[in-house]
């Protein structure tokens, strides 16, 4: 098989569509673990909804599995690009370095905020929500 501009346009939306799909999927189980404690993380024992983590984890339940299904994909992106970015500088930026993610334990929001304006500018990919709803029939 020859590695030529067919084959990368028949396959880089299925590539970008599965980095959607796995990208979402661990982005849900941040709002899941927040909000209904599964996966079970200690911190968000006593979380209350109304705080500002546990406003994050209503972003992250509904933009996640918005972006996991691709329905609504460059808004929704663009939202959760900007809670990373949010969550960034409120939670890791603090702790200095601002400038070197990998010393506030930052790296995570940084990847997740460019992953999500990638989608955002993007869009969904391949296999989505989106794909079929734009998809206009066929003339008979």
């Amino acid at each position: 098989m020859a590695l030529n501009d067919a084959f990368y346009a028949t396959w880089a939306p299925r590539a970008q569509a599965l980095l959607r799909i796995v990208a979402a999927y661990l982005f849900l189980s941040h709002g899941t673990s927040k909000l209904f404690g599964m996966p079970h993380v200690a911190m968000f024992d006593k979380l209350q909804v109304f705080s500002l983590i546990g406003t994050a984890g209503i972003i992250e339940l509904v933009g996640g599995v918005l972006l996991l299904i691709g329905l609504f994909t460059r808004p929704a992106a663009f939202v959760l690009c900007g809670e990373m970015a949010f969550a960034y500088f409120i939670g890791h930026a603090n702790q200095g370095f601002v400038l070197v993610p990998m010393l506030n334990r930052g790296e995570l929001a940084v990847l997740y905020c460019f992953v999500f304006l990638f989608f955002a500018a993007a869009g969904a990919g391949a296999w989505s929500v989106d794909t079929v709803r734009t998809r206009r029939p066929a003339m008979a």
